[in-house]
């Protein structure tokens, strides 16, 4: 792979313009597509062109001015992105964009959000192409045999939010002492089927998830005007009061990432002798830089945005076919819910002067933060449980921001041992 950019650039785009071109999946992306974008490896330059009745291309003629935007960065820089696996933080464009500082994008970002899902594919397709695996057949999980019934048991609870009725969608599966599974922001309890469907987890622990009102199954609050949900911290905290008390769970566990990562480590906080303790994924006590004004831009379609955002924040070694699950749960979200999740988890919430006062002697804090997330990244979670005294820290290799999801199997060799350690405090 080393220097192939430099030494084989005629070859590699040509191989990937005809991967490109058999694609399926960017086939159905690029339907009416009309996107010219450049790509800028040092002196290397390839224009990649999507017109409505007319096939895909990549060329190295073009005029000056004719791609809407421009993704430009050094030759070791690309040689990063389209190794396999790639290092954490060449692993996605957005990625690069935060966290890699010769990454530059320039022209058009709209027309990038617009067109996101193209550039990820095609660029995904010369990553494979690049290392010989493209076309080759993914591992597939075995089938389960046909009228095979999962343990999983769903149902609904109403409880009082803000005061209106709110009908709430739960699923549980296993019994034992309880643990609360919360899932990310503008998801729902799909994230959790796998490990709700584990058998050994299930033979110690009672696993629930809910969604959260406007999410999943869960209905905006009878009356609540469509579009104006907005996460906050209070919030956050009645909802998952509400649904502890209506389900009645007995000190449980919790279990969250992302921002229900940040919101287990408020729990701790305000409720250290009620619960088991929490493990808190992708979790810190602040988070700058992650609201995106395009998850809710007239201009921007959310339903190819939001999970196209979330896709760069899942690690390249996650199973191909749970990283499709992330990404089509992600693009069934509600109107606005995702944005209106981000503002409380990049804007609202700061416990900068508070993570401190957790005490880990009534609540037990363990974190756990995937080597792949360029969002909140290890080091940032690493800081914060070090402020908390007594908490415990580990990196999940191979693992990005939705570990419960994008690679459930890897994620359990992280989560048994630390459900182990709470097991004999409760």
């Amino acid at each position: 792979m080393r220097d192939f950019l430099s030494t084989r650039w005629a070859a590699f785009l040509a191989a990937l313009q005809e991967a490109a071109r058999a694609d399926a999946e960017l086939s159905a992306f690029s339907i009416n597509a009309e996107c010219r974008f450049r790509l800028v490896a040092g002196p290397r330059v390839a224009e990649f062109v999507f017109v409505p009745g007319s096939s895909f291309q990549v060329t190295e003629e073009f005029r000056e001015k004719s791609a809407s935007f421009v993704l430009e960065a050094p030759v070791a820089v690309w040689e990063k992105f389209f190794s396999n696996p790639p290092p954490a933080p060449y692993h996605g464009i957005y990625a690069m964009k935060m966290r890699v500082p010769e990454f530059k994008v320039a022209g058009d970002e709209l027309a990038l959000a617009q067109n996101m899902h193209l550039v990820r594919r095609v660029l995904e397709i010369g990553r494979e192409v690049a290392n010989g695996v493209h076309g080759l057949p993914s591992r597939k999980d075995p089938l389960e045999k046909e009228g095979t019934k999962e343990p999983i048991r769903g149902g609904y609870v109403w409880i009082e939010y803000e005061g209106r009725p709110s009908r709430i969608y739960y699923e549980e599966a296993g019994a034992g002492r309880d643990l609360l599974c919360l899932h990310t922001a503008g998801s729902d309890t799909r994230q959790f089927y796998k490990l709700l469907n584990d058998a050994g987890l299930g033979a110690e622990w009672r696993m629930v998830a809910f969604d959260l009102p406007w999410h999943g199954k869960s209905l905006p609050p009878e009356g609540a005007p469509i579009g104006a949900w907005e996460l906050t911290t209070e919030r956050y905290v009645a909802a998952i009061e509400a649904v502890i008390g209506a389900l009645g769970l007995r000190r449980p566990v919790l279990l969250g990432s992302s921002m229900a990562g940040q919101i287990c480590l408020e729990m701790a906080l305000r409720w250290g002798e009620r619960l088991g303790g929490v493990i808190a994924c992708e979790a810190s006590e602040r988070i700058v830089g992650r609201e995106v004004p395009w998850t809710r831009h007239p201009q921007v379609n959310e339903a190819t945005f939001v999970p196209e955002w979330v896709h760069g924040l899942m690690a390249p070694q996650s199973p191909p076919e749970r990283v499709r699950e992330v990404w089509w749960e992600y693009s069934q979200g509600g109107y606005g819910v995702f944005w209106g999740d981000i503002r409380f988890y990049g804007r609202e919430w700061d416990a900068r002067e508070r993570v401190g006062r957790i005490d880990t002697k009534k609540c037990p804090v363990l974190m756990l933060t995937g080597e792949y997330d360029y969002s909140c990244t290890p080091e940032i979670s690493r800081a914060t449980a070090a402020k908390i005294p007594g908490a415990g820290f580990e990196v999940m290799r191979g693992m990005g921001h939705f570990p419960m999801a994008e690679n459930p199997e890897l994620f359990l060799e992280y989560l048994r041992p630390a459900l182990a350690r709470l097991r004999t405090r409760l």
